[in-house]
């Protein structure tokens, strides 16, 4: 961020270049704390609004940031808001709005790094982590595939289908074409409750039993089918319903 001219302050008024001064000051103590190794005891506001100023530099981010939090609850929640959500946050924009959506991709692919390269079934709780990221802020259902190799290493995690708050389509033959195009021998299937009880529902169990006939035709293993809600997650495996 450009630093402000000392004849730029000199020419405002005394009480605004008291201000400028002010909010430069308090911008430079956070990030001070921040590259001190202090980030993590910043308050979920304190990290929009240091988020924010990159991105808007001649606002004021605090109102922003604490209007984020009033209407979503949480930095977390904040990042992964509709982009339709956020567009109703006065002051936010499109600057604001793209850099909180850049850090909800980069949080995603940070996630995905950890399960990619090393077999997936033996890192379980970074696959969760992925998948609560990925799903479990997400106000319509999504229906991904993970497809394995024969080391079961992540090839390609992709979304499959989008439904309604409460259903996805999913086609079997879709899911197996896809298999064979990318030559796994094994798939997981993810998909989330927006509800946030990641309790299957009858329609998923039998949809689960439908893809592992499928794919055992073919010689593809199903590990899992995993519902994802909002903090909680449902393995049909571990469940004894695969």
């Amino acid at each position: 961020m450009a630093e402000l001219p000392a004849l730029a302050l000199d020419s405002l008024p005394s009480e605004a270049a008291s201000s400028a001064a002010g909010s430069e000051g308090h911008r430079a103590r956070m990030r001070a704390r921040l590259l001190g190794g202090s980030g993590e005891a910043l308050a979920d506001y304190e990290l929009l609004e240091m988020l924010l100023f990159l991105a808007l530099p001649r606002r004021d981010t605090k109102p922003i940031a604490k209007a984020l939090l009033a209407a979503f609850g949480s930095f977390a929640a904040a990042i992964a808001a509709p982009v339709a959500a956020l567009r109703g946050i006065e002051g936010l924009g499109d600057a604001g709005i793209a850099a909180l959506k850049t850090v909800q991709v980069a949080a995603t692919r940070l996630a995905r790094a950890e399960v990619q390269d090393t077999p997936v079934l033996d890192n379980w709780d970074r696959l969760m982590a992925y998948l609560t990221i990925v799903l479990g802020r997400e106000k319509t259902e999504q229906f991904r595939v993970l497809f394995l190799d024969n080391r079961n290493r992540l090839l390609l995690d992709e979304q499959q289908a989008r439904g309604t708050v409460n259903h996805t389509p999913v086609y079997p033959r879709e899911v197996m074409r896809r298999a064979i195009e990318l030559h796994a021998t094994a798939l997981i299937l993810v998909h989330n409750h927006p509800s946030g009880d990641p309790t299957p529902s009858v329609e998923d169990i039998a949809m689960t039993g439908e893809v592992k006939a499928a794919a055992a035709l073919l010689s593809i293993t199903l590990h899992d089918h995993i519902i994802v809600g909002n903090g909680r997650w449902f393995s049909l495996r571990r469940e004894g319903l695969l």
